[in-house]
């Protein structure tokens, strides 16, 4: 009797075993599941899962619900338990110029005009060549992966080089060559810069990761004939078009001066404003330019911490939005910022918006999230691929430490991510599926060699700084940091 027990014990866990096999075999196999997190998606209805987990397959997310929903769907031999955690979707950052990141700290506390025409314009005459895009480029997205963005918007020189680090590195990227009525680094005239344009939408044609744009400078360094030909060029490519517009008051006088309009109005008159002009900053604008932005489908890309540093002004985004302008966040470059972290951005606007309206429910926290992600994808004209965690777009993710001390306690997830939330606890990022930073640590770049490269880099340019400026008050700590 008692071995007829035993085996039929056997038997029955035998049959329990083949059972839960079976099961096991009907659950979908995925690259990637991300359970047990706190999941802030950003889609229409601002669906939050408090215990929510995210199936992704490829390139794409398949499913998002509760950690039992996926759990009991889905299995892969990669899962990542994100208890404690802030799951959402990655920042975009709308406005940048990435090779800058060697300038930091060059010339601060200036005036726009000194900082670009005494500083900028000949540092970048000095100093900017293929080699050093790819080292500045470099650095920039370093920074931007440990603080969470996985797409940015960038308007410099040699965006090849761009473009080629944004792929070894895994990051997503629209790259826009800058045009201007000078000589620039990479190009005699505008229409070298075209042909380098157009070999560039050629050679990432489908690109998954990269997607060319064009831009030109501001209507105070593009005259109207430049503006149109490089817009006409932008139209006929299908391609973004990115400019500074309004930034600055003695932008608005100087182009007043010159044609009796805002700058939006003259802009518009030459027939450039439509739902591809991207116009970063936007200080300085009427009602009129916003209801002509709106109503062109123009989209301001806001840079509030670049304009505080600069005394620019305030952005009247509260208004822009109430017009229904999109609004996307930027960080500009960190020659005027003086860095890439967009959650320090996000803080920023959201606090500059109550002050400058004297409303404090001016930008909720919600509003700020959208504005740096969905909106900044809508910007770019990506919203179907990127910028809310939602079935069918893009896993482009990033994963949030919420269990320190400057998120304890959690009440209220948006309120954490605007106002608590530093770049530093990000933890995890995703950009198309693929994992390029984890555990905070970057998996397809060596930071360390990319950072001492640079120091050498400074060297020299602070030399010649020296040599140009001896009256600028430069203290060189280089030498400290070997």
């Amino acid at each position: 009797m008692k071995k007829k027990l035993v085996l039929l014990g056997i038997v029955s866990l035998t049959i329990l075993g083949c059972q839960q096999n079976n099961k096991k075999l009907n659950l979908k196999e995925v690259n990637t599941i991300i359970t047990n997190g706190i999941i802030v998606t950003v889609d229409s209805a601002s669906s939050l899962y408090p215990d929510g987990a995210i199936a992704i397959d490829g390139d794409k997310i398949v499913a998002i619900g509760t950690s039992a929903e996926i759990n009991n769907k889905y299995q892969s031999q990669n899962v990542i338990d994100a208890k404690g955690k802030i799951v959402m979707p990655g920042m975009v950052n709308c406005h940048t110029h990435l090779s800058m990141t060697l300038f930091r700290g060059l010339a601060d506390d200036l005036q726009l005009q000194d900082w670009l025409t005494k500083y900028i314009f000949p540092a970048e005459a000095d100093f900017m060549n293929e080699e050093a895009v790819e080292l500045g480029s470099q650095l920039a997205m370093i920074e931007m992966i440990h603080s969470g963005t996985t797409t940015f918007n960038d308007m410099y020189f040699y965006e090849d080089k761009v473009a080629q680090v944004a792929k070894k590195i895994g990051m997503r990227g629209v790259v826009s060559e800058s045009l201007i009525d000078f000589p620039v680094p990479n190009s005699k005239n505008s229409d070298e810069g075209i042909a380098y344009i157009r070999k560039m939408v050629e050679k990432y044609k489908n690109d998954s990761l990269i997607t060319v744009g064009l831009a030109v400078h501001s209507p105070y360094t593009c005259g109207p004939e430049l503006i149109k030909k490089a817009k006409k060029v932008a139209t006929e490519l299908k391609l973004n078009f990115h400019m500074h517009i309004a930034e600055t008051k003695w932008e608005v006088d100087t182009i007043y001066k010159l044609y009796k309009m805002t700058p939006v109005e003259y802009l518009d008159k030459l027939g450039v404003l439509d739902n591809k002009t991207i116009a970063a900053h936007g200080v300085w604008l009427t009602d009129k330019d916003i209801k002509v932005f709106a109503e062109r489908g123009v989209s301001v890309a806001h840079n509030p911490e670049c304009n505080m540093k600069l005394s620019s002004g305030a952005a009247p985004i509260t208004k822009m939005l109430s017009m229904n302008c999109n609004v996307g966040l930027g960080t500009d470059g960190v020659a005027s910022n003086n860095n890439l972290n967009m959650f320090e951005e996000l803080h920023t606007m959201a606090l500059l918006a109550k002050l400058s309206t004297g409303n404090p429910t001016s930008i909720p926290a919600e509003t700020a999230i959208r504005i740096a992600t969905i909106n900044g994808a809508k910007l770019l004209g990506k919203q179907k691929e990127i910028g809310s965690l939602e079935v069918g777009k893009k896993a482009d993710i990033i994963i949030i430490n919420a269990v320190k001390p400057n998120t304890t306690p959690l009440y209220n997830v948006y309120s954490a991510l605007v106002y608590a939330v530093s770049g530093n606890d990000v933890t995890d990022v995703m950009i198309n599926g693929k994992f390029v930073m984890r555990n905070s640590a970057l998996l397809n770049i060596n930071e360390e060699e990319v950072m001492q490269k640079v120091r050498v880099k400074a060297r020299l340019i602070a030399k010649k700084l020296k040599e140009k400026n001896p009256e600028h008050i430069f203290v060189n700590l280089l030498d400290s940091l070997q």
